[in-house]
């Protein structure tokens, strides 16, 4: 990984996390990620139940990010990827069935 991308990467991370915050997901923070190995794998945490992947790249690699995630992923967390390209909105990836999880939640 280039410089310029870490950099990338590092910035997108802050900036999902700074827009979480604006939300009210007031601890909603980047991870210090030293040398890729924090013992916390998430790029961003402070949103219980969920593991944040952050993917600020244009060519979309979905699959190998959402494996990341399930791989990363504590027991009990929805692995999530969220994801974007220059120019393009922040997107977020989960599964159908976790989806549906949030849609009941929702209808309670």
């Amino acid at each position: 990984m280039t410089i310029n991308s870490k950099q990338k990467g590092s910035r997108s991370e802050r900036q999902v996390a700074k827009i979480l915050r604006e939300h009210g997901f007031t601890d909603a923070r980047r991870t210090a990620q030293y040398c890729g190995n924090t013992g916390d794998a998430a790029d961003v945490i402070g949103i219980d139940g969920y593991h944040l992947e952050i993917k600020h790249q244009e060519r979309t690699q979905i699959w190998s990010w959402i494996e990341q995630a399930q791989h990363d992923a504590k027991d009990g967390e929805v692995p999530t990827v969220i994801f974007r390209q220059n120019r393009k909105p922040w997107m977020v990836c989960i599964s159908l069935e976790d989806f549906l999880d949030l849609l009941n939640k929702q209808a309670d």
